[in-house]
Order: structure tokens, then C-alpha cells, then sequence
């Protein structure tokens, strides 16, 4: 109990030395080096309930971030305007300003689509000014069409969109078939490239039976300047009531189908010519 008794009153000796050294401004480390203890648990427990210093607390950067948040939501800044204008986060906006009250709504919620439609057209307005500038400057990039690039752009445009031969279904056709009337035009100059002549050319209309037929015969004889009496039947596609069709409307008018007379000598020319191309690009990969 002595022994007890005496180490209390040491801790206790020890502790008003502490407070004292506290009081008169020392810092922890001062304290420590001063009574020579080693311990931060003891330190903690001598220093218990006694505030640090005011010169020894570290001021807080983002002190300056609050005051100002808690001012802009008083003025009835949003927690978004906050960010943007502070640069910090809104988690860290909405501890600071949670206990101020929530500013009145700016607009209207018809306002505030509004808004958010007229920011949504200058969006799209730029964007579309962006993807017309590419355009143009590709356009210029590749410069005056010669012979020989029509004559290449011509056998790859068969290539990849014309109707070929297979080895389980021989058919030497020149078939070409499109819902692009700018894919059609470069097909029929590269024909006249060629030179195969108009009167070997055959035109038909591929289209979904419920559109306007008479309109899209008319529309495709005008792309290739024939009369639409001078088209072959129309193939009609039947409707299919389990799906949903998304080729409607004025700028639908189906595909238009050019075949070749007589074709199978320029067939076998456009498959060699391909192979050439593939094996040439071939040769560049190894």
C-alpha cells in the first residue's frame, strides 16, 4: 500500500510539473525532453485535459475554403457552383455548409430544362462545326480524283459490297447492289471507266413493301438518269410483323440493284485485279 501510495504521488508530482510547463507555452517535445519521459502514453496521461499552445496548432489550409463556401451558399450558390468556383469537393462543401439553410431554387423547373436544352443545341451546334471542319480539311487532303484511283476505289467498292462468285455456287456476275446514292454514282463512273456502256447497264429497285415504291422508283431513275418506266420489276419485301423497322421515312428508298449484261469476263477481271490489291497489301504486313 506504501508502495502504492508513493507512486501516486509521484505521478501526481510529476503531473503538476507537466501542467505547469504546459502553461507557460512549452510544447510536447519540450515537456518531454524537460522531464525526461519517453512514454507517450504517460505523456498523454500527465497532459490530460490541458489545450495545446496557440502557437503550437497548425493553421488549416482549408479554413479559408470554408469561410468562403459558407459565404457563396448564404449568397444561394449551388454545391456545384461552389466546386467549379473552389476547386474542391462537394463532399468537403456539404460538412462545411450542411447547417445553412438550402437557397431557394434559381428557375423553375421548365426554366431549368430549358436551359439545360438551349446548353444541350450549342453543344450539339459545336460539335457538328468540329465533324464539317474534318470533312472539309479531309476533303482537301486528298486532292483531285485520278483515273487511278477511281479504277482502285472501283474494284474494292465491288469487292466489299458487289456479289461474288463461291466455290459451292459458280455465278461470273457483275452485281452491284446499295442503299447509298453516292456509292452509286462511284460505281457507275467507275463502269464508264471501264468502259462498258450504259446499254449493258440493268437497274432495279429493292425495297420494304410498305414505303412509298412509286417514290423510290422515281427517286433511284433520277440518280442514274433513266426514266422509272425503265427500271425491271421492283422487289418488294414482305413485312415482318414481329419486327421493328427503322428504314422509314422521306429519306428511306430502299437499295437500288445495277447488274451487268454479259458480265462474266469483267467479273473474272475485277477478281484478279482484287487479288493483286490483297496480295500486294500482303506483301507490305510481312
Amino acid at each position: 500500500m506504501a508502495h502504492l501510495q508513493s507512486k501516486y504521488r509521484n505521478f501526481e508530482g510529476l503531473r503538476e510539473q507537466a501542467v505547469a510547463l504546459r502553461r507557460t507555452g512549452l510544447s510536447r517535445r519540450q515537456i518531454r525532453d524537460r522531464l525526461h519521459i519517453h512514454n507517450n502514453d504517460i505523456l498523454n496521461r500527465l497532459l490530460e485535459g490541458e489545450p495545446p499552445p496557440d502557437w503550437t496548432k497548425r493553421p488549416n489550409a482549408k479554413d479559408d475554403l470554408r469561410a468562403r463556401a459558407r459565404e457563396l451558399r448564404l449568397q444561394g450558390w449551388t454545391y456545384d457552383q461552389i466546386q467549379v468556383e473552389l476547386g474542391c469537393s462537394k463532399s468537403s462543401i456539404s460538412l462545411w455548409v450542411r447547417d445553412l439553410p438550402k437557397p431557394e431554387p434559381r428557375y423553375t423547373p421548365e426554366e431549368h430544362r430549358a436551359l439545360m436544352q438551349a446548353g444541350l443545341a450549342r453543344l450539339r451546334n459545336a460539335q457538328d462545326e468540329e465533324r464539317l471542319r474534318v470533312k472539309k480539311g479531309a476533303s482537301q487532303e486528298l486532292g483531285e480524283l485520278t483515273d487511278r484511283d477511281l479504277f482502285m476505289a472501283g474494284v474494292a467498292l465491288y469487292w466489299a459490297e458487289g456479289q461474288k462468285s463461291k466455290p459451292y455456287q459458280r455465278r461470273e456476275v457483275v452485281n452491284f447492289v446499295n442503299s447509298d446514292p453516292t456509292v452509286i454514282r462511284v460505281f457507275l463512273a467507275w463502269l464508264d471507266l471501264l468502259g462498258v456502256a450504259r446499254e449493258r447497264l440493268g437497274f432495279r429497285v429493292m425495297i420494304h413493301e410498305s414505303a412509298d415504291v412509286s417514290g423510290a422508283e422515281e427517286f433511284w431513275a433520277g440518280i442514274v438518269d433513266i426514266d422509272a418506266a425503265a427500271l425491271q420489276r421492283t422487289t418488294l419485301k414482305k413485312h415482318n410483323p414481329k419486327t421493328v423497322r427503322k428504314n422509314t421515312g422521306d429519306d428511306y428508298h430502299g437499295c437500288l440493284v445495277v447488274r451487268v449484261q454479259q458480265g462474266a469476263e469483267l467479273y473474272c477481271r475485277i477478281e484478279g485485279w482484287w487479288n493483286a490489291i490483297a496480295a500486294g497489301a500482303a506483301a507490305r504486313l510481312r
